[in-house]
């Protein structure tokens, strides 16, 4: 999903749950910051392709994938919050309905998991999610 989907998203997620103070930072950071982790790639990208546009080119890192969760939880029980693993799982879910390939249990497994079968192209599962959660938002009081 892109950053603007998963902005919405987090957004939403805080104030339905009404999160305050550090939880609210623990939101965004793992609700949308953990994409940062992508300038990584970017480097590798241009040398690689340079300007040309690649569909599907793998910007994950193993920060994307749910084999974070041996350190997320770990990091949430010691900050006694249970925002960071419930905020990188919406972000997850978010990603994995994406066509794009995921490796679940990446850099210890090459195990490729398939996308969620929707008949639906990538642009228009964006689209759909960032309206409705839009619509979510502007219906909290």
């Amino acid at each position: 999903m892109n950053p603007f989907v998963h902005t919405i998203v987090t957004l939403f997620l805080i104030r339905f749950f009404k999160l305050t103070g550090r939880e609210k930072i623990f939101a965004l950071l793992f609700g949308v910051l953990i994409d940062l982790d992508h300038l990584i790639k970017i480097p590798l990208y241009f040398k690689k392709y340079g300007f040309k546009v690649v569909r599907h080119f793998r910007w994950r890192t193993p920060l994307q994938e749910p084999i974070s969760l041996l350190w997320i939880i770990p990091l949430a029980i010691y900050l006694d919050s249970w925002v960071p693993p419930l905020f990188f799982l919406s972000h997850i879910v978010l990603d994995y309905t994406m066509g794009y390939p995921k490796k679940p249990f990446f850099p210890f497994n090459n195990f490729e998991a398939r996308k969620i079968q929707l008949k639906l192209s990538d642009a228009a599962k964006q689209l759909i999610t960032f309206l409705f959660f839009l619509c979510l938002n502007l219906l909290l009081p």
